[in-house]
């Protein structure tokens, strides 16, 4: 069993909200990859969880202005069951200086 089987219910997004269809939106404006979304998503949230970061960085090598891009999201655990991480999107910005607040 790899890293990504052993994690796949336990790291979960919302494919039918309204903060996927916005980070989906924002990640091909932003991406120059010919790789679907749908292909990268459970590799994305492996990193955001082994890495213990809540964004991830699209490199200037892979976006269409080249810009370094951080896609933002907010990591909930589900209080029925600990073990499962909610990822929900926030918003993208060209720097991790962001305002957690926000």
């Amino acid at each position: 069993m790899n890293q990504l089987e052993f994690h796949r219910n336990e790291l979960q997004i919302d494919y039918f909200s309204d903060s996927y269809r916005r980070f989906e939106s924002d990640f091909y404006h932003y991406s120059a990859l010919d790789t679907p979304l749908t292909f990268l998503i459970d590799d994305i949230l492996l990193f955001m969880f082994k890495s213990k970061k809540d964004y991830f960085k699209l490199n200037k090598e892979n976006a269409k202005d080249h810009q370094d891009h951080y896609f933002i999201f907010s990591i909930e655990t589900l209080d029925e069951q600990k073990s499962i991480r909610k990822f929900a999107y926030k918003k993208v910005v060209c720097s991790v200086k962001y305002n957690k607040k926000e």
